[in-house]
């Protein structure tokens, strides 16, 4: 199944964490807190404008970002959780 978003949003798949912390200890699923890093799946055309004009996205397919940690809708598709968010809800591009 595909997803595409619309305006400005985009459709992110988190990134795992590392099971083992710094010191060589391993964390346990529960322990776990969500990873807020990802990578853009699928991004939607851009936001219109007061004026009408579609406003490009500054990201796009495939980019590492950072985000909130209680930012965005999470679903489900085909057994894979995603979370949709908005471009505004996006703190950076890693690279």
């Amino acid at each position: 199944m595909k997803i595409r978003p619309l305006y400005d949003r985009v459709v992110v798949e988190r990134l795992t964490s590392e099971q083992k912390s710094a010191g060589g200890i391993i964390i346990p699923d529960t322990a776990q807190e969500k990873p807020q890093e990802g990578r853009i799946v699928a991004a939607g055309p851009g936001k219109r404008s007061e004026k009408g004009e579609l406003c490009a996205l500054d990201v796009k397919e495939g980019d590492r970002i950072l985000f909130g940690k209680y930012s965005g809708s999470e679903i489900k598709l085909d057994d894979k959780e995603y979370v949709i968010l908005r471009e505004d809800e996006i703190l950076g591009i890693l690279s």
